[in-house]
């Protein structure tokens, strides 16, 4: 399984780097295009790096009125690149004629390609895509399965930091949601440190520390806070600890308000043109890079997480401990080091969510994590709270569920259909897919 995941990885980061052309500079660089061709119809026929840096060349065909097509090509350069906010500036254009003059380049931008009708005169959805045909409900599907993989995989990691804390101290805590919105405000930090102090523009380094940063931030705000409200408060009743993580949320809340301000700070988009699979007629199934990067990242942390609590004397502790307390404190399990450990690596995982929301969607508010922890803890309960496998496939689960429906079905009655399939669980099989067999499971 380990090894499965780390061929995932390493496919995902290839399939990243080998699709070289950032989307939104060949996107500005498509828009050009029907102005230096009045009256044409444009198809384009391949977009690929241009030979200088920060450049792109679009090879595209022109079919004017009474007049054979011709093939041409044009090289737009950029002021920047990867992580830059400004990295969709076109600063040149080199066409078969020679450069394109620097009023009438400025006049093309002003006039046209920034304009809503340059935006939507793009000849993209021309582009001439070579893939094997299928029949277009087979490719409907398998395009919303290729969508859903983001979704997945954050529900997927959100959830089990929901199945650690409960599987070890038998209760819930409500703030992993807000912890994942600390890892996305802590990736854009960890990316803006990259661009402004060190002058990286590339968004492997960004995203690095961006994921060094949330993995460090989920980690501490978890263990402090967790400790506080659920081992610090030792009453019979898990009610009282349940309210302090609710305090702990809206405390979190408002400090991602106060430190990032209520406006959404959203990175650039990265990795994102799409890779064509199939084809049913006009209907092309597509997947972008990022959408494979964010699952293979999931599914690696995942891999080492399974094996962490199977083959490391942490996961063995926790497997003892989460059996028989009493029986593990005994034997010379440290509770409160495993918990502190626990709440960290829950923490870590909550963090990392954020960090694939951030990639995957550009950002994510302060108020953002309700949201996303609310549907993780759906995920663990069906799965089966407490356990960690059972949590990972509760978030396929839901992920798959909200992609579908949201395919196939009234949107608007998603979430509802959502918390109604919780309750049929809770009813009928109240532990889940993987988790306690009883009818009354530990109280929450």
């Amino acid at each position: 399984m380990g090894r499965l995941a780390l061929c995932f990885l390493g496919l995902s980061l290839l399939a990243a780097c080998g699709f070289s052309v950032d989307a939104e500079q060949a996107r500005v660089c498509r828009t050009a295009l029907p102005a230096l061709n009045p009256g044409g119809r444009i198809t384009v026929l391949r977009a690929e790096a241009g030979p200088g840096p920060r450049s792109v060349r679009i090879d595209y065909s022109v079919d004017m009125p009474n007049r054979r097509p011709l093939d041409r090509s044009i090289l737009c350069q950029f002021a920047a690149d990867g992580l830059s906010p400004n990295k969709a500036e076109l600063t040149g254009i080199l066409t078969e004629r020679g450069p394109l003059p620097g009023a009438n380049l400025y006049l093309l931008k002003r006039y046209y390609i920034e304009t809503p009708e340059g935006v939507a005169g793009d000849p993209g959805g021309e582009l001439r895509v070579d893939a094997s045909e299928i029949p277009f409900g087979l490719a409907y599907a398998l395009q919303q399965l290729l969508a859903a993989l983001p979704r997945i995989g954050i529900y997927a990691l959100l959830s089990v930091a929901y199945a650690l804390v409960f599987g070890l101290t038998g209760r819930i805590s409500l703030a992993f949601g807000e912890l994942a919105a600390v890892g996305g405000a802590a990736t854009v930090a960890g990316a803006a440190i990259a661009l402004v102090a060190l002058g990286v523009t590339s968004p492997f380094v960004g995203l690095g520390l961006g994921m060094a940063a949330a993995l460090f931030a989920g980690a501490l705000f978890s263990a402090v806070g967790n400790t506080l409200a659920i081992t610090r408060i030792t009453t019979r009743s898990s009610q009282p600890s349940l309210i302090a993580t609710v305090g702990l949320s809206v405390a979190l809340m408002e400090f991602l308000r106060l430190a990032q301000s209520p406006v959404t700070v959203w990175l650039p988009p990265l990795w994102s043109g799409a890779i064509p699979v199939a084809r049913s007629g006009a209907f092309v199934v597509s997947l972008t890079p990022v959408s494979l990067l964010v699952a293979g990242i999931a599914l690696v942390a995942a891999s080492v997480l399974l094996w962490t609590m199977q083959g490391t004397r942490f996961g063995r502790a926790w497997r003892a401990s989460a059996d028989d307390a009493r029986m593990a404190a005994i034997l010379g399990v440290d509770e409160r080091r495993l918990a502190l450990t626990t709440f960290a690596l829950a923490g870590a995982m909550a963090g990392l969510s954020g960090l694939l929301i951030v990639t995957q969607y550009g950002g994510i508010g302060f108020a953002a994590g309700f949201q996303y922890g609310l549907k993780a803890l759906i995920a663990a309960i069906i799965g089966g709270i407490g356990s960690i496998p059972g949590a990972l496939l509760g978030g396929v689960a839901v992920g798959l569920f909200e992609t579908f429906w949201s395919a196939y079905l009234p949107i608007e009655g998603r979430d509802i259909a959502l918390y109604g399939a919780l309750a049929v669980f809770l009813i009928f099989r109240p532990g889940g897919f993987l988790g306690l067999r009883e009818s009354t499971p530990r109280p929450v």
